[in-house]
């Protein structure tokens, strides 16, 4: 019979021996599975970066330009006019930057920038939490290494990808550089806004000085703009940077670089902003135009770009005031919105441009872009080609009713003199005077003169040209006008006299026009004979200008049903333009070439040519120009030099 066994106790503990095995069997089991998991994650984790660092931007680039190249427009006395793209400065070492702005970017932005490894575990930490109190983001955690990546390799979007890629930048960043050297790009690299990239092109901008020279209280004030630089940018909020300017002294007591005494000193200074004015009024409309003609001269260039011009700043602002002046007094009385005033240097230098009322309501340049018609403003190229072809101002020429075709021109207030002197006819602006004129004369002759003064646009082959029927802008008028005081040579209206690269070299230096003879002598003279009558006894009076100013020459123009008033002449070495209108075509009350155009032209003219020696590079000497007449008419034929047309230099 089979012997019984007792019954196992399930209660009963195994015995050691049994429990040591169990155990080896777990541990064996878990450092399987982690094993596993570890590779997996090791997958899952290369994975991960390979997918985020597969489209990282090249680091090849750090050394490069951080910012669009710029383009400064200086006035002819080296003040600002405008600056286009962006603006750098010196690329400076860390050792020629004060250690007052370095302390004051390490105080605000990285306390530990010396100690982590690229990035703030810590930093992280706190500006979460602080956020999380707040309810709001007011702190951020990312390190200067991290700010540096960011500005040299990603965009700005703000996604968990770029949050990623912008550490891992930085752990590189961190890995190729020393500290000091990372300093030493990001200062060389920030935006502090205004278009000024790095340290000292800021300096520059806000300050007039390099960054070498910074005071503590100027460094504040810039490492304050890291924040947000347009919000505190002391040009637009002055308060606002002073105050974050504060804070930032106060980061740095705080960090042990200043002691509490030297930050409230440092508090009350006032930090000495740079006086420059860029892009005032209607300077604008000039450097727009400028920039416009670079490329024609310096090619596909890059890096920054210094252009200088013939802006007269003093005389730009004496016409904007003069304009504005007569808009604000007559403007609304007469029906008048708009103008625009261009004067030139006998040579053809652009010293003012104003192209509107206000360049900040419209950026459109009625000195080089609207075509307006000229109306009797248009004649002197008649009468020039006239004289050409042997007419004197004493000639004679019959001022009645006559009829073109379908077109009967008349004169202002249809009042006729009946036979009169060229001289006369032009100085009283006859219109029937004028139409005998071009057809003894020849529209081709007129067109051929035209085109020899510069004028580019399309001109009708009718009679109708001898009124100023064919619009076109002030800037190719005045331009026309200036081959009279310039003695006969055609004058090409230019704005540039150097472009330099970054490194200040000259790419390109004006060296005058070489257009060549475009009038004789004996035509100038008469051309001036009839142009100071205008200004003396015609219908451009209120253009005369007191002794020792003048004397004046010019010419009045209105176009059909005024919309459109004109006066051009020079004196004293300006050859000055006035249109007054409105752009959308509509009749003034009234206003003739005369009146409002005429006076506008003397008031500013009186300033422009009052004696002026720290405006003007020759001084009052301008008042003794005179017109430089050749002894001979040698050489009349323009066809000779290659000047028969072709389009002028602007």
């Amino acid at each position: 019979m089979a012997k019984l066994s007792r019954p196992r106790n399930p209660r009963a503990k195994p015995s050691p021996k049994r429990q040591a095995k169990r155990g080896a069997r777990l541990r064996r089991f878990l450092l399987k599975w982690l094993f596993v998991l570890f590779i997996w994650a090791g997958v899952v984790g290369l994975g991960f970066l390979a997918y985020f660092a597969y489209d990282l931007p090249k680091t090849d680039t750090l050394a490069g330009p951080a910012h669009n190249p710029a383009v400064s427009v200086l006035a002819a006395d080296g003040t600002p006019i405008a600056t286009y793209g962006n603006l750098a400065g010196d690329f400076v070492s860390l050792d020629e930057i004060p250690q007052s702005l370095v302390d004051a970017v390490i105080a605000t932005e990285d306390r530990r920038f010396f100690s982590h490894f690229g990035i703030d575990l810590w930093g992280i930490i706190r500006a979460g939490y602080a956020n999380l109190e707040a309810g709001r983001i007011v702190e951020g955690g990312s390190t200067i290494t991290q700010q540096l990546a960011k500005i040299s390799f990603l965009d700005p979007e703000r996604t968990l990808k770029r949050k990623i890629q912008e550490a891992m930048l930085a752990i590189w960043l961190e890995r190729k550089f020393t500290k000091d050297e990372i300093l030493t790009i990001y200062l060389n690299r920030v935006y502090l806004g205004a278009g000024a990239y790095g340290v000292d092109a800021a300096a520059r901008r806000y300050f007039d000085k390099s960054v070498r020279r910074l005071s503590l209280a100027d460094a504040a004030l810039l490492v304050g703009l890291l924040k947000a630089p347009s919000r505190y940018a002391p040009t637009r909020n002055p308060e606002l940077a002073a105050e974050r300017a504060t804070v930032v002294l106060n980061n740095m007591v705080e960090a042990g670089f200043l002691t509490l005494e030297e930050a409230e000193a440092a508090s009350h200074e006032r930090a000495a902003l740079g006086s420059r004015r860029e892009g005032a009024g209607g300077a604008r409309y000039f450097a727009d135009w400028v920039l416009e003609q670079v490329p024609g001269y310096v090619g596909p260039q890059r890096g920054d770009l210094t252009v200088l011009t013939t802006l007269d700043p003093a005389l730009q602002e004496a016409a904007q005031a003069a304009l504005a002046g007569a808009l604000a007094r007559e403007g609304a009385a007469l029906a008048v919105s708009q103008g625009a005033l261009l004067a030139l240097t006998p040579e053809g230098a652009v010293r003012v441009m104003v192209g509107g009322r206000d360049y900040g309501m419209s950026q459109f340049n009625r000195a080089t872009q609207a075509m307006r018609q000229p109306g009797s403003a248009f004649k002197p190229i008649l009468y020039l080609a006239a004289l050409e072809e042997g007419y004197t101002p004493a000639e004679r020429v019959l001022d009645a009713p006559i009829t073109v075709g379908d077109w009967s021109p008349g004169n202002y207030n249809d009042r006729y003199y009946g036979e009169v002197s060229l001289e006369e006819a032009f100085a009283r602006s006859l219109n029937s005077a004028a139409v005998r004129l071009i057809r003894a004369v020849g529209v081709k002759a007129v067109i051929k003169m035209a085109r020899r003064l510069g004028v580019t646009v399309d001109l009708p082959s009718e009679a109708t040209l001898s009124l100023g029927s064919a619009g076109l802008p002030l800037l190719e008028l005045v331009q026309a006008y200036a081959a009279i005081p310039s003695g006969g040579v055609r004058v090409l209206a230019h704005g540039i006299t150097e472009i330099r690269d970054s490194t200040g070299g000259t790419i390109y230096r004006r060296q005058g026009s070489g257009a060549g003879r475009a009038v004789s002598g004996e035509t100038v003279a008469g051309m001036l004979e009839l142009m100071a009558a205008v200004v003396e006894t015609g219908t451009g009076r209120a253009a005369r200008l007191e002794a020792p100013l003048g004397p004046a020459y010019g010419k009045t123009g209105t176009s059909q049903d005024f919309r459109d008033a004109w006066f051009v002449g020079f004196a004293g070495g300006l050859v000055t333009g006035v249109w007054l209108g409105n752009d959308d075509a509509r009749a003034m009350n009234r206003v003739t070439g005369g009146t409002l155009p005429a006076r506008l032209w003397q008031g500013f003219m009186t300033t422009a040519l009052s004696c002026a020696p720290e405006r003007f590079a020759r001084g009052c000497s301008w008042l003794d120009w005179t017109i430089p007449l050749p002894e001979s008419s040698e050489g009349r034929d323009p066809e000779d030099r290659g000047i028969e047309s072709g389009k002028a230099g602007h």
